[in-house]
């Protein structure tokens, strides 16, 4: 049987070491001092929950995997069938084509053709780049069309603290504004509002075992650096997940079943939210013959 996420790659930098698996570009494992900080898996297995995939041209749901561009409906296949929903874009389950492999970088590029509801050709790079106690990851993607489309990004990393039990991190976002999750609903997300005064309001930290999302954050507001910062914290230790200012978006998702792990906590950087393909929220206009650029990274103290 195939390996379904493809061959692995390996980058190292002082006691700081990851992998990204070819298909999907995904992060597989991100540890320093043989410590984990990401959830990982098995290389014959696949990703459990989307566990370190790369999320484009669209991070999230899609309603009913339909949209409409330049007054045109576009119909995605449907990859949510218990909702029937397009999620998570078009390139986790594709394999992604080696560009330079160094000690401590990586990095990737695949062809996002024009099809069957997607109706502008794009192309995207993924870099993976280690510090001695940091990743950091850039995404390029560039309009190959010859009209202008709204892209969006995102990727699906769960974070640990070594063997330390998930309900016992802190978890402090630098968001304002959210999306509560709203159960079995096809696109299960409510209206946008302020966390002010809700049990969304995660400024100040909250343990994660008093609560249980799949949630959209936005409403993010920056640090001195200019970035955002969404921090998990046990005692002196803390991963410290920042995003450039195009993530304006982050969703935190807690299941109770990942596998080889049980509770986890999913912290995904976004440059838009759920069903942005229709809302227009936050996309990334690109002209054709242009790219964007943009970064986020896991920073680790001790």
């Amino acid at each position: 049987m195939a390996n379904p996420t493809g061959q692995q790659f390996e980058i190292v930098r002082g006691n700081a070491r990851a992998v990204v698996t070819e298909i999907g570009a995904g992060l597989r494992a991100f540890e320093i001092n043989g410590v984990p900080y990401v959830e990982t898996f098995s290389e014959d297995a696949k990703p459990p929950k989307g566990a370190g995939q790369v999320l484009l041209p669209w991070p999230n749901r899609t309603k009913a995997a339909e949209w409409t561009y330049q007054g045109e409906k576009q119909q995605l296949e449907v990859t949510e069938a218990a909702r029937g929903n397009a999620i998570h874009g078009l390139t986790r389950h594709r394999e992604w084509t080696l560009v330079e492999h160094a000690e401590s970088s990586i990095t990737f590029e695949i062809e996002v053709e024009k099809q069957q509801g997607w109706p502008v050709p794009l192309h995207a790079r993924i870099t993976y780049a280690l510090a001695p106690r940091e990743l950091t990851v850039t995404h390029e993607i560039r309009n190959e069309g010859e009209s202008a489309i709204g892209v969006g990004v995102g990727t699906h990393p769960y974070f640990r603290i070594g063997d330390v039990p998930t309900d016992d991190l802190t978890l402090t976002l630098s968001a304002t504004r959210v999306r509560p999750y709203i159960g079995d609903q096809q696109l299960p997300y409510g209206p946008e509002q302020d966390v002010e005064g809700t049990e969304y309001d995660f400024r100040g930290g909250v343990l994660v075992g008093q609560v249980d999302l799949d949630t959209a954050f936005g409403g993010l507001t920056a640090g001195a650096d200019g970035r955002h910062h969404h921090v998990l914290s046990h005692g002196e230790q803390s991963v410290d997940v920042w995003t450039d200012a195009d993530f304006r978006w982050v969703q935190v998702f807690t299941p109770q079943d990942l596998v080889g792990r049980g509770r986890a906590i999913a912290i995904e950087p976004m440059t838009c939210p759920a069903d942005a393909l229709n809302s227009g929220t936050d996309l990334i206009e690109l002209e054709p013959g242009t790219s964007w650029t943009g970064s986020w990274g896991v920073r680790i103290s001790v």
